[in-house]
C-alpha cells in the first residue's frame, strides 16, 4: 500500500500547485526621453487621432511664423500647403513596391457573400420605393452611393508645408530646434504664443510614428547669401536629433525665412471646417498678416485656394520679457532664481530679480524675515528654512500690481479692422480694458461685439483668442462662453440674442494664460478677475450698440413717417384746397372779413395764383426738407452708411519716408515729416 502510494506520488505533485512560487524579477529602473514621454502621452499636445493632429500642425506652423516674422518687426506673408498623398505615391515615396492582395478574406474591408446579398437587397428595396413614389408624383431623392468599406490600415497621408518670410534660424541651431524636445526661446516670462517647447517637434515625432518621414526645413537669415536647408529626425529614445542631410545653398533670391515640410497621416475630410475656421479666425486676429492656405488633391474638384489679405501695416508691438512678481513664485522658482542670479547679496536679489520691488520695501521685507536675515548677506548662502521664510512673507504681504507694459494686445485698431474684413457685419463695436492682475500677472482683455454680417448664424457665435491665437475647441466650459449665455442681458441693449446674428469675440492676453485641460483648449471660468474683466467688456460694447440701434430705430421711424406724410400729401391738398376756396368765397360775399396776411392768402387763391397743384408741391417739399433735416442729424452722430460698402486698404508708403504714428483705439493718425 505504502509502495503504490509513493509510486504515484510523482504525478499527483504535477497536477497540484507548485510548493515553491516562482519569484517575479526585480524591478528595473527606467527612465523616459522627454520625447519618449511626449510620443506615448501625444493627446497632451493636441495629437488625438490623424484629424486633430493635421489641425494641430497646421496651428503650430502658422503660429511659428507669425511669431518669427514679428520679432523682426516685419508684416507677416505665411503661405500653408497641405498636399494629399494617395497612397502608392506615398509606398514610392518611401521606397515600398505596391503588392496586390492574394488572400481577401484576410483584410478588414472584406466583404463576405452573406453581406453583399444583404447590401444588394438593401439598395434593390430603396430603388424600388423611389420608383414607387416617382410613380404616385412624390418627391425623390437622389440615390446616394454606397460608400467604399474603408480598413483600419487605410490611412491618408498629408505633405504639410509652411513658408514665411521671418527672421529665419541660425544654420548651426537648426538641428536642435526641431530634434529635441523641450528646447525652445519662448521659456521666459512673457507673453508668447507657445510655452511647452513643442510645435514642430511634435509634428516631427507624430511624422515618425505615422509615416516614419523625416522633417525637412529650409532657413536663411536676413543679410546671408546661403539658405540652410537640414532634412533630420528624432531619436525618440535619446531625445536627440538624427541629422540626414545639413548644407548650405546659394540664396540667389536673398530670401528670408523658414520653410517646414513634413508628411503625416490625416484627416482632411473631419477636419477640413476647422482647419479653415482657424485661418479665418487668425485672419480677424491679424490683419496685417497676409496668409495663402491651399489644399491640393489627385481630385481636382477637392482643391481649396484661400488668400487672407492684408488690411493694414499696424503691428503690435513685440511682448517684452519681464520679472516675476514675488506673489506669483514657489519654492522651486525661488531657488531657480538664486541659483541663476548674478547678485551677490540679498538686497540685490531682491532688487533685480523681482518686479516692483525697490531698495526701501526690500529692506522693509529683509526687517521683517527675522534676525537670520541682513541685506549683505550672501544670496547664495541661504539655507532650505531661510528660503521657506521668504517664500512665506512673500505670500503674506502686500505688493504693487504689475504693470502691462510687457505686454502685446492686438489692439482696438487691428481687432476692428480684423472683424470688418471677414464677417462685415453691420455693425460692431470694440472695447479694451486696462491690464488687471490674476496670481501676479498682468492681463488685459479685449472684445468686439458685432451685429450682422457675411457667413454668420443666427444667435451668438462666440470667437476666443488666447495670446492672440484662436482657441476653437471645448468652447462650452469656457469663461467666454459662460459669460455671453449667462451673464448677459441681451434684450436691455436691444439685442435679440436668438434672432439676431452675434458676433462675440474676446482676446485675453497675459504672462500666463490659465488654461484647463491638458490641450490648452479653453480658460476656465474659476478665476474671477478674469470673469468679471470679460462681462465688462462685453457690456461695454453692447453698450455702444445700444446707441447705435436706437439711432437706427430712430433713423428707421424718420423714414417710415416720411412715406407716411407723404402718402396722405394728396388728400391733405385737397381738403385744404377746399376750405381756402370756402373762405375766399365768404370773404367775397362779405360774411366774414379777412384781413393782413389771411387777406393777400384769399386773394391768391381767388386769383388761382395758388393752386391745389401748388399746395401739394409745398407739403412736398417741407416732407422732404424735415426728413433732409432728420438724416443729416443722424448722420452727423453715427456715421453714414453706404451700399455696397467696400473695405479699402491703402498701401503702405515707400520705407524711406518718415513718419510718426498717433494711435488712437480706433484709428491711427500718420503724420509725415
Amino acid at each position: 500500500m505504502d509502495a503504490g502510494e509513493s509510486s504515484g506520488s510523482p504525478v499527483e505533485t504535477k497536477k497540484g500547485k507548485s510548493k515553491n512560487p516562482r519569484k517575479p524579477k526585480d524591478s528595473v529602473l527606467k527612465q523616459k526621453s522627454p520625447a519618449e514621454f511626449f510620443a506615448e502621452n501625444k493627446n497632451i499636445a493636441g495629437f488625438d487621432n490623424p484629424g486633430k493632429s493635421l489641425y494641430t500642425t497646421v496651428r503650430e506652423l502658422v503660429e511659428n511664423a507669425l511669431d518669427s516674422s514679428e520679432s523682426v518687426s516685419e508684416l507677416p506673408f505665411v503661405e500653408i500647403t497641405i498636399e494629399e498623398i494617395g497612397r502608392s505615391k506615398f509606398n514610392s515615396m518611401i521606397g515600398l513596391v505596391d503588392r496586390e492582395r492574394v488572400d481577401e478574406a484576410l483584410y478588414d474591408d472584406f466583404e463576405t457573400v452573406k453581406a453583399r446579398e444583404k447590401r444588394l437587397a438593401k439598395e434593390a428595396r430603396i430603388q424600388e420605393i423611389q420608383a414607387r413614389n416617382a410613380a404616385l408624383g412624390k418627391k425623390v431623392k437622389d440615390p446616394t452611393s454606397s460608400k467604399a468599406i474603408k480598413g483600419r490600415g487605410e490611412a491618408s497621408f498629408y505633405r504639410v508645408t509652411c513658408k514665411d518670410n521671418g527672421r529665419g534660424m541660425p544654420h548651426d541651431d537648426i538641428p536642435n530646434m526641431f530634434g529635441r524636445v523641450l528646447s525652445g526661446t519662448k521659456y521666459g516670462l512673457k507673453q508668447t504664443r507657445g510655452k511647452f517647447g513643442l510645435g514642430a517637434k511634435m509634428a516631427l515625432i507624430w511624422s515618425k510614428m505615422s509615416t516614419g518621414l523625416p522633417i525637412e526645413i529650409s532657413s536663411s537669415m536676413k543679410s546671408q547669401n546661403y539658405i540652410s536647408f537640414c532634412r533630420l529626425d528624432i531619436d525618440i529614445h535619446r531625445n536627440i536629433p538624427h541629422i540626414y542631410l545639413h548644407e548650405k545653398r546659394d540664396n540667389k533670391e536673398r530670401w528670408h525665412g523658414a520653410e517646414i515640410q513634413v508628411v503625416i497621416e490625416g484627416n482632411w475630410t473631419t477636419y477640413r471646417s476647422k482647419i479653415l475656421h482657424y485661418m479665418r479666425q487668425m485672419a480677424v486676429i491679424t490683419p496685417y498678416a497676409q496668409f495663402l492656405f491651399r489644399f491640393i488633391s489627385d481630385t481636382s474638384d477637392k482643391n481649396v485656394s484661400i488668400r487672407f489679405t492684408r488690411r493694414t501695416d499696424i503691428m503690435p508691438p513685440v511682448p517684452l520679457e519681464t520679472k516675476y512678481h514675488p506673489s506669483a513664485v514657489d519654492l522651486l522658482l525661488i531657488k531657480r532664481l538664486i541659483a541663476e542670479t548674478s547678485k551677490q547679496n540679498l538686497l540685490q536679489f531682491l532688487q533685480h530679480e523681482f518686479v516692483n520691488l525697490g531698495k526701501t520695501y526690500a529692506e522693509r521685507l529683509i526687517g521683517e524675515m527675522g534676525p537670520d536675515f541682513s541685506p549683505k548677506m550672501p544670496v547664495k548662502s541661504l539655507t532650505s528654512q531661510q528660503i521657506v521664510r521668504i517664500h512665506q512673507l512673500f505670500r503674506q504681504a502686500k505688493f504693487d500690481d504689475p504693470s502691462g507694459d510687457c505686454l502685446s494686445p492686438a489692439g482696438e485698431y487691428n481687432l476692428r479692422l480684423g472683424i470688418i474684413k471677414e464677417l462685415q457685419p453691420d455693425m460692431v463695436a470694440t472695447y479694451s480694458g486696462s491690464a488687471q492682475v490674476f496670481e501676479g500677472h498682468p492681463f488685459i482683455v479685449e472684445t468686439g461685439v458685432s451685429v450682422g454680417g457675411k457667413d454668420v448664424k443666427q444667435g451668438l457665435n462666440i470667437f476666443r483668442f488666447a495670446n492672440r491665437i484662436p482657441l476653437l475647441f471645448e468652447q462650452g466650459a469656457d469663461v467666454v462662453t459662460r459669460t455671453a449665455l449667462k451673464r448677459i442681458n441681451w434684450n436691455s441693449y436691444k439685442i435679440n440674442q436668438t434672432q439676431d446674428k452675434i458676433g462675440v469675440f474676446v482676446s485675453i492676453v497675459s504672462t500666463k494664460i490659465p488654461f484647463k485641460g491638458t490641450g490648452k483648449e479653453y480658460i476656465g471660468d474659476d478665476i474671477s478677475e478674469i470673469a468679471s474683466a470679460v462681462k465688462t467688456s462685453i457690456q461695454q460694447c453692447c453698450i455702444q450698440l445700444r446707441s447705435k440701434i436706437v439711432k437706427k430705430i430712430h433713423a428707421r421711424e424718420q423714414q417710415e413717417r416720411k412715406r407716411n406724410l407723404s402718402k396722405y400729401i394728396p388728400d391733405a391738398t385737397g381738403a385744404i384746397y377746399d376750405v381756402l376756396k370756402e373762405m375766399t368765397q365768404m370773404h367775397a360775399s362779405k360774411k366774414i372779413k379777412y384781413d393782413g396776411e389771411d387777406a393777400e392768402l384769399l386773394r391768391k387763391v381767388a386769383a388761382r395764383l395758388i393752386t391745389k397743384e401748388t399746395l401739394r408741391e409745398k407739403l412736398a417739399q417741407h416732407v422732404e426738407q424735415v426728413d433732409y433735416e432728420m438724416a443729416l442729424e443722424y448722420a452727423t452722430q453715427s456715421g453714414v452708411k453706404e451700399e455696397p460698402r467696400e473695405n479699402i486698404y491703402i498701401q503702405p508708403l515707400e520705407s524711406e519716408t518718415n513718419f510718426m504714428d498717433f494711435h488712437s483705439p480706433i484709428f491711427v493718425f500718420r503724420l509725415l515729416k
